[in-house]
């Protein structure tokens, strides 16, 4: 055995904003370390509206949350810092064996995306909530993280931006590849945004919320925001369809036992190879 404690920190990107995004990724994270057999330390902290930020040297894994508003800078202190622990993490990466690894949701992808200039992140023209279907590219199939995943395979999805028209030339210049499209949607003029990307072998990120759980879904729903978003795009018949498809095995179930859990897995299992070659 070794004689290594795998740490995580959890960076909560909401604001103090009512969510059920962060019990779900401290849910995994604790099952994560249930069923470790070695010792497995967590620590959560409170970004935009307590200004915690993690040192990387303390830490072997990162999970940074989803959260509400407009991810290009409005002048706070926690969006240079948090820039800052991006770019400390790549640059790390690039100059170590022992890497540290990160999992980008939602708010935190965008603010990535924008970071790396790796695209356009625009607002939508009205707000997007409910249970999509996700299509995965050519490279996710050869990617850990989606490859066991259907095609298309089904997520939440809460998001007042998108991430649209790719700069090709950026994304190969640090050797990222898109990973998912959001759903297809032939009766309409728009491109499709980007839901997924891996940044590198150490870092992933996705636009949908691969954490959510039918229970946290159904308390969303209890939000007139959310429920109306999905009335007044798609009508009450689509609503009642989501609603009954989200206990499905096939969808956000799946997704949330296969992401998450497959990359704590992946990472932790890096970590501890990488102590024992030290």
């Amino acid at each position: 055995m070794i004689n290594h404690e795998v740490k995580i920190a959890l960076l909560d990107m909401n604001n103090n904003y009512p969510n059920q995004g962060m019990r779900n990724i401290k849910d995994i994270s604790e099952a994560f370390k249930a069923d470790a057999d070695y010792a497995v330390c967590i620590e959560l902290f409170d970004v935009r509206s307590r200004y915690e930020m993690p040192d990387i040297q303390d830490f072997d894994i990162f999970i940074s949350s989803g959260g509400p508003g407009n991810p290009h800078k409005e002048g706070y202190a926690w969006e240079e810092s948090f820039l800052r622990f991006l770019n400390a993490i790549w640059k790390h990466n690039k100059e170590n064996e022992a890497k540290k690894y990160l999992f980008l949701i939602c708010h935190s992808f965008q603010l990535a995306c924008i970071y790396w200039d790796l695209a356009e992140v625009i607002p939508r023209k009205s707000y997007s909530f409910g249970v999509m279907p996700i299509h995965k590219t050519e490279d996710a199939e050869q990617d850990f993280m989606l490859k066991n995943l259907p095609e298309p395979f089904y997520a939440v999805d809460s998001r007042a931006y998108q991430i649209v028209r790719p700069k090709s030339d950026h994304l190969d210049k640090y050797g990222m590849k898109i990973t998912a499209l959001e759903k297809i949607r032939p009766h309409v003029d728009l491109e499709r945004a980007v839901m997924a990307i891996r940044f590198s072998d150490e870092i992933f990120g996705t636009q949908f919320h691969p954490e959510a759980d039918p229970t946290g879904f159904m308390e969303a729903l209890k939000i007139e925001k959310y429920r109306n978003s999905i009335i007044e795009d798609h009508g009450l018949e689509k609503y009642q369809e989501t609603v009954d498809r989200i206990n499905d095995q096939d969808k956000v179930v799946l997704t949330r036992r296969e992401i998450l859990p497959r990359f704590l897995a992946f990472a932790a299992k890096q970590v501890l190879k990488s102590i024992s070659l030290v």
